[in-house]
């Protein structure tokens, strides 16, 4: 058996609220051991056998129970691992600096060039399947990057991506 991970994109924004007791248990009828939800906002730890048609199963098992498509980014537990040990931000979080990852659900498109945006958000890292953003305190106490910030627009259509709080890996991993 693995530990994997399932970010759920777009669940709890807007009319798509699904309760993580909810969520738990859709896991759990699907077969998969071991279920934990983490935070509310669609990440749900896991254990199951062959990685195989898990992501449409998934999804196919989240449509069925919600009536809404969810789509699924997995990483396998030691994967995550192995990307908190890199440690892309080289940095700590504090309060001048919100750090956050876009995971992909496969390899980013080579038309993709991920920068920052000057005055806005820097880019830590790219790997793979991962883009590693800072994004910083104004003097109004936001944080920017949530106006400028519009990668999805450069995405080819198809492409799977969501947002995580770096808090999130790290909690995933505690």
């Amino acid at each position: 058996m693995t530990r994997y991970i399932a970010f759920l994109r777009g669940v709890n924004l807007g009319k798509r609220t699904v309760k993580s007791a909810e969520l738990k248990a859709a896991f759990e009828a699907m077969g998969f051991a071991n279920v934990k939800t983490l935070l509310a906002s669609g990440n749900v730890l896991f254990d199951a056998g062959s990685a195989r048609g898990l992501k449409q199963k998934i999804e196919a098992g989240l449509e069925a129970r919600f009536g809404f498509p969810v789509g699924t980014v997995l990483r396998p537990l030691d994967e995550l691992t192995a990307m908190v040990a890199a440690d892309p931000f080289k940095r700590q979080e504090g309060e001048d600096a919100k750090l956050h990852v876009l995971l992909f659900d496969a390899p980013i498109p080579s038309t993709l060039a991920p920068t920052g945006l000057p005055g806005d958000f820097d880019v830590a890292a790219v790997t793979a399947r991962e883009i590693f953003c800072i994004f910083y305190r104004k003097p109004d106490g936001t944080y920017t990057g949530n106006s400028n910030f519009d990668l999805e627009k450069r995405l080819p259509k198809g492409t799977l991506v969501t947002m995580r709080n770096w808090n999130t890996i790290l909690k995933a991993l505690a």
